[in-house]
C-alpha cells in the first residue's frame, strides 16, 4: 500500500534538516577554519536520571489522560480541554514505547490501542456540521473527549489526521503477532489510512488542502 501522506509533516522536517545539513556541507569554508570532532558526550548520571524521568512522565500524560472509552488524549493539562487528533495520534505512539520501557505490559498497550482504533473507526463520519467526527476519512481537529465529536466549529485537518494515522500504522507495524487482537490491530490501522480520500482534499492540486470547515469550505492554505 502507498502510503504518501502518512509522514507529511516528519517528511517536511526531515528535509529541512537535511537540507540545511547539506547546505552546511557545500558551503565554502574560510581559509583560516579548522573542522575539529566534537566530543563525544557522555551524560552525567544526574542527567540520565532527569532524561529517564521525562520519559516517563511524557508517557504517562498519554497513558493516564485518555478517555477510558474514546481512547482520546487531551489537547492540555490540568485544565478542562477538548481532545486533540494529534495528541491522540501520540498517544498511539507513546504505547509502543511504554512496553519497551516496561512502564505497561504488551496486553495493557495492545487493549488501549484496540480501544482507540474501533473508536476512531465506528466514529460517525459526514458533511454535517455537527453529531460528526470527522468526513471522507478525516478528522476534525479538536473532539469532545466523551463523545468524539467534532468540537465547536474546528477544522477538519489533514495535518492533524496525518499524526493520527502515523501513530494508527506504527502500531499495526509493532503489534505484529499472529493472535487475533494484534490482528485486528493491523487491519484496523490499514482500513483507518485507507478509507482517507486524499484527492477530496486537495482543491488546488497536487498541494494538499490544510484544512475544511463545512460552513465555509477549504483553507486559503496548502500543503
Amino acid at each position: 500500500m502507498r502510503r504518501p501522506f502518512v509522514v507529511l509533516a516528519l517528511a517536511f522536517a526531515a528535509l529541512a534538516c537535511a537540507g540545511a545539513q547539506r547546505a552546511q556541507e557545500v558551503a565554502p569554508r574560510p581559509a583560516s577554519t579548522v573542522a575539529v570532532p566534537a566530543a563525544e558526550w557522555a551524560p552525567a548520571p544526574e542527567q540520565l536520571a532527569f532524561l529517564g524521568e521525562l520519559q516517563e512522565r511524557t508517557f504517562r500524560y498519554f497513558w493516564e489522560l485518555a478517555d477510558p472509552h474514546t481512547g482520546l488524549i487531551p489537547d492540555r493539562w490540568p485544565t478542562r480541554s477538548f481532545a486533540s487528533v494529534s495528541a491522540t495520534g501520540f498517544g498511539l505512539v507513546a504505547y509502543p514505547i511504554g512496553v519497551e520501557h516496561g512502564w505497561v505490559t504488551r496486553a495493557q498497550a495492545r487493549q488501549r490501542v484496540l480501544a482507540t482504533l474501533r473508536f476512531l473507526s465506528q466514529a460517525p463520519q459526514g458533511p454535517r456540521p455537527t453529531g460528526v467526527a470527522g468526513y471522507q476519512g478525516f478528522f476534525y481537529h479538536f473532539l469532545d473527549p466523551a463523545t468524539g465529536l467534532r468540537f465547536e466549529k474546528v477544522e477538519l485537518s489533514t495535518i492533524d489526521t496525518t499524526f493520527l494515522f502515523a501513530g494508527a500504522l506504527l502500531c499495526g507495524e509493532y503489534f505484529a503477532g499472529d493472535d487475533a487482537e494484534e490482528r485486528e490491530i493491523r487491519r484496523l490501522a490499514d482500513a483507518l489510512y485507507a478509507r482517507a480520500d486524499w484527492t477530496a482534499q486537495q482543491p488546488r492540486p497536487p498541494r494538499v488542502g490544510m484544512g475544511w470547515h463545512p460552513e465555509s469550505g477549504f483553507i486559503a492554505a496548502d500543503w
